[in-house]
């Protein structure tokens, strides 16, 4: 009992991934940029959103209705590392900032975003 207790109390530790990554079209170079505090959570949540055709961007939905998930590249742009002080834990703040560096960046280079 111990061990599963031990376990338990390991899993509360860990911490995932937060930062921000992009799915971009192959076919257009158009992006869609997201942030969050678990990238691999929400990178499969929104795979799966994706696939049952119930994504809240209904412009990247819809090109992906019509052109399909090879068409798309979805990948991890930065982490964002964690503080030392164990006390924070709302990084909203952290990760907003970070999402309007990397559309800042990609703007720069004339990458277009599907409409919000």
């Amino acid at each position: 009992m111990d061990r599963r207790k031990e376990l338990k109390e390991q899993y509360k530790q860990m911490k995932s991934d937060m930062g921000i990554f992009i799915i971009r079209s192959n076919f257009d170079q158009k992006c869609y940029i997201q942030t969050t505090q678990d990238l691999k959570g929400t990178i499969n949540g929104t795979k799966f959103k994706l696939a049952a055709g119930a994504h809240p961007n209904r412009e990247l939905q819809k090109e992906w209705n019509e052109y399909g998930e090879g068409s798309f590249t979805i990948e991890i742009l930065e982490n964002l590392e964690y503080e030392k002080d164990e006390s924070k834990t709302d990084y909203r703040e952290d990760l907003a900032l970070l999402q309007m560096i990397w559309e800042e960046k990609l703007s720069q280079k004339n990458i277009e975003f599907y409409k919000k």
